[in-house]
C-alpha cells in the first residue's frame, strides 16, 4: 500500500514556506499591518485648511501696510509755483520706500511661514501654495493700503494746497513693485519648506506582511534545519548507505 497523496487543490500543511491565504506580499496589507486611518486620503479637509491659511495670510497684509506707512522714509518736495521739485536731488529717500517694503515683506514671509508650521506641524503642497497665494495678496493689500493712508497721491493739488516754497511729502510709491510683491511669498515658501525638512514628521517605514507563525512569535519555518543538499535527508540527517558486498 502507498501513502495517500495530497490532493492537488489542497496545499500540504507540512510545507513551512507556503504563503498564507491572506498575505498579499511585501508592502501590502496582511496580518498585523496598520489599518488605514478614517478619512485618510480625503483632500477636502486639506483644501479647507489651505484656504484658511491663504485668507489669514492675506489679512496680515494690513499690518504690513500700516508698518510701511509708519517706517518708510518721506521724500520731501517743494514747489516754486509753477513746478514741483525734489528738495534734495541727491537724497536716497526715493528708493527708501521700496527697501522698507521689501524688508518688511521678508519679515512677514518668515513670520507667517513659522506660524503656519507651528500650528500645522506638517508640510504639504496645499499649505505651501496657500502661503504663496496669501503672500501675493497680502503684498497687494499692503501696497494699496500704504498708498491710501500715506501722503496725498495728487502731487499738484497737494502743492497748491500748501503753497509756494513749502516743503511737503511725496506720496508712497513702489518703483520695483514686482520684486516687492514677490518678496513675501518666496520667503514664506522657502522658510516653510526648510522648517518642514528640519522638524517635520518623517514618513513611516513601509510595513511588510508577515507569516502567521512569525507574527505570533512562533519559530521561523525551517529554522534549525540545515539547507538540504546532495545526499541530505529531509530531516537534515545524512542517509545511511548500506554496505556493499565484495
Amino acid at each position: 500500500m502507498t501513502a495517500p497523496l495530497t490532493p492537488p487543490h489542497r496545499p500540504s500543511s507540512d510545507n513551512p514556506w507556503q504563503t498564507p491565504q491572506h498575505w498579499d506580499g511585501p508592502g501590502k496589507a496582511g496580518p498585523g499591518s496598520r489599518p488605514a486611518a478614517e478619512g485618510e486620503g480625503d483632500p477636502g479637509p486639506e483644501l479647507l485648511r489651505a484656504v484658511a491659511v491663504a485668507l489669514l495670510v492675506t489679512v496680515a497684509g494690513a499690518g504690513l501696510g500700516l508698518l510701511w506707512v509708519w517706517l518708510a522714509p518721506r521724500v520731501p518736495l517743494i514747489s516754486d509755483g509753477t513746478a514741483v521739485f525734489l528738495q534734495d536731488s541727491e537724497g536716497e529717500e526715493a528708493i527708501g520706500a521700496d527697501g522698507t517694503f521689501v524688508l518688511l515683506a521678508l519679515g512677514f514671509g518668515a513670520l507667517t511661514a513659522a506660524l503656519v508650521f507651528w500650528f500645522r506641524r506638517r508640510g504639504g503642497v496645499a499649505t505651501v501654495v496657500a502661503l504663496a497665494v496669501g503672500g501675493v495678496l497680502g503684498s497687494l493689500l499692503a501696497w494699496r493700503l500704504g498708498e491710501w493712508l500715506g501722503p496725498d497721491q495728487d502731487v499738484v493739488a497737494h502743492a497748491r494746497a500748501v503753497g509756494k516754497g513749502v516743503v511737503f511729502d511725496a506720496p508712497l510709491q513702489l518703483r520695483t513693485a514686482v520684486a516687492a510683491w514677490l518678496a513675501w511669498p518666496v520667503t514664506a515658501m522657502v522658510v516653510h519648506l526648510a522648517l518642514t525638512a528640519l522638524f517635520g514628521p518623517r514618513d513611516p517605514e513601509p510595513e511588510w506582511g508577515t507569516f502567521p507563525g512569525w507574527a505570533a512569535g512562533g519559530p521561523v519555518p525551517g529554522a534549525g534545519h540545515g539547507a538540504a543538499g546532495p545526499g541530505t535527508a529531509p530531516g537534515g540527517s545524512v542517509p545511511r548507505v548500506p554496505p556493499t558486498g565484495s
